[in-house]
């Protein structure tokens, strides 16, 4: 229990050094997500990022079972960590034909063969 107390107060720690100051431009918030390791994908249109936001799409609708189908990666940004974290914005398609925009967390690391949804929900 005690290692567990342990692990929450270093993400609460790690939490509040990445959110000390509250921006008031762009360029601060993109600084601040950039001081937490997170940086612009350089090119949404390649393969891989294509091929991580259509499973991410295809967990969301295996999971809700709604039939969203994907579209195309809008934007993104990445973190390396043991793997790489990504946040994902993505133009998606519902079954009635309507397209919408959704956020999507995904965490891929490609030596293990792992990979996990961690949220994914609508922009409106």
């Amino acid at each position: 229990m005690r290692q567990h107390n342990i692990l929450l107060l270093t993400i609460a720690i790690d939490i509040v050094i990445c959110v000390t100051a509250t921006p008031t431009t762009a360029r601060e918030a993109v600084s601040d997500v950039a001081s937490c390791g997170w940086e612009q994908i350089p090119d949404i249109n390649t393969q891989e990022i294509q091929e991580i936001a259509r499973w991410a799409v295809a967990e969301h609708a295996r999971q809700a079972s709604d039939g969203l189908q994907f579209k195309r990666v809008v934007s993104g940004m990445q973190q390396l960590v043991s793997g790489v974290n990504y946040k994902l914005c993505i133009d998606a398609v519902n079954g009635e034909a309507k397209e919408g925009t959704y956020r999507a967390e995904v965490y891929d690391q490609p030596w293990t063969q792992t990979r996990t949804l961690d949220y994914f929900v609508p922009t409106n």
